[in-house]
């Protein structure tokens, strides 16, 4: 797999009848091994191992209706009383951040109403704050720590 602008971490990988497999400790469960999954769990430890956020207060492949259909944000980060904090968008390495991507999860956040929008394709990272009352977004430096954003 692609080297990443991430830090390197123990990886659970194995061989399946399926193909290559990697265990999610967030859905606790083995699943295909794409470029996406890859930049996803390591963007996970990042935010857990580096950036302390809590495990158990976030979720991968959270399921939400729009406009009548069903999507999936790649993850999303709770606060302690369970509204989303967080979206978080994956792209493969080799797929571009683009105004599209940013579209993407612009969607999903009508729905969850997160102050906190983060994109990455594991090369690339991106954050940005909502503002709901005057609707605009502020790009962040860098990925907040989960102290600086914690209620």
């Amino acid at each position: 797999m692609t080297p990443l602008n991430l830090p390197p971490f123990e990886i659970a990988l194995r061989d399946s009848a399926a193909g290559r497999e990697v265990y999610d400790p967030l859905r606790r469960k083995w699943v295909a091994l794409t470029p996406e999954e890859w930049v996803r769990q390591h963007f996970v430890n990042f935010l857990v191992a580096d950036r302390g956020f809590p495990s158990v207060l976030m979720a991968n492949e959270i399921g939400l209706k729009l406009n009548s259909m069903t999507r999936r944000c790649d993850t999303v980060v709770f606060d302690r009383s369970l509204h989303p904090l967080v979206i978080v968008e994956y792209k493969a390495p080799t797929v571009a951040v683009t105004q599209k991507v940013f579209d993407q999860i612009a969607r999903y956040n009508m729905v969850l109403d997160a102050p906190l929008l983060i994109v990455s394709n594991g090369l690339r990272h991106y954050c940005c704050r909502f503002d709901r009352s005057a609707g605009t977004y502020a790009f962040l430096r860098d990925i907040p720590y989960w102290s600086a954003i914690a209620p």
